[in-house]
């Protein structure tokens, strides 16, 4: 049996007691390199970025307890790469949105691309709406919210970590798993190579619950969802396994 781990505290970086100190910074004059480094000189407090008009590699990089707002669509990679920031793009993002995460929060306040929360290590990237195909590759131990539904291939290779979606997954859910755990409170349409539904206990649906209440999903019922787990078949590749590419 597999059990995720304790929820995700609550970072540095979504502290409500961050001073009131507030940058205001306009994408439309400034190249990306010139948005980053104003946010990454931030030691702490507020930042907005306004007309980011699907803006690539937003917010990336950032090392503090900071929060920062991208009021509009980013492009791809939103707050990748960062620690203790909470990062919130008030539309949808491309690809890879909290890619390789270490702490913090991500999210997401539309649909986001492929790949979201990439190989995060730790931390919380959280989307409202869908994501598209391969939503939590390479998970390595941080957490992955989807709101609605998620392309195929979600969860392909994830190691370590939690992913829940409130909606239906696509097939090939979980392909590849390794000691990550899936949530689903939809349909399935198929699970990938040495994936395995197991039944939920107490401690699922207290975790799934911790969740779905603290980023407002009240459409999840945590009594009635879904728990995708691997079979750890795959963990030696010296033999052939059924199903598996």
């Amino acid at each position: 049996m597999t059990s995720p781990p304790h929820p995700p505290e609550r970072r540095a970086g979504e502290r409500e007691d961050l001073p009131a100190t507030e940058v205001a910074l306009d994408a439309a004059g400034m190249s990306t390199r010139e948005i980053n480094r104003s946010l990454q000189a931030l030691p702490r407090g507020r930042a907005v970025v306004s007309n980011p008009a699907g803006r690539h590699n937003l917010a990336v990089g950032l090392d503090a307890p900071v929060r920062v707002e991208i009021n509009g669509p980013a492009g791809d990679y939103p707050g990748g790469l960062g620690k203790k920031a909470v990062v919130t793009v008030r539309g949808s993002a491309g690809c890879g949105a909290g890619e390789n995460l270490m702490s913090g929060c991500v999210h997401v306040r539309g649909s986001a691309g492929p790949s979201a929360a990439a190989s995060a290590r730790g931390g919380t990237v959280v989307v409202d709406g869908g994501c598209g195909a391969r939503a939590g590759i390479s998970l390595k131990g941080g957490t992955l919210v989807i709101g609605g539904d998620a392309g195929p291939l979600c969860g392909f290779l994830a190691q370590s970590g939690v992913i829940l979606v409130g909606g239906d997954t696509g097939p090939h859910l979980a392909d590849s798993l390794y000691e990550a755990v899936v949530y689903v409170g939809g349909r399935i349409a198929g699970l990938g190579a040495d994936a395995i539904m197991e039944e939920i206990n107490e401690h699922d649906v207290t975790f799934v619950k911790i969740l779905a209440d603290g980023y407002g999903l009240d459409h999840i019922s945590p009594e009635n969802i879904s728990k995708v787990v691997s079979t750890r078949r795959l963990y030696h590749l010296d033999g052939h396994v059924d199903g598996a590419y």
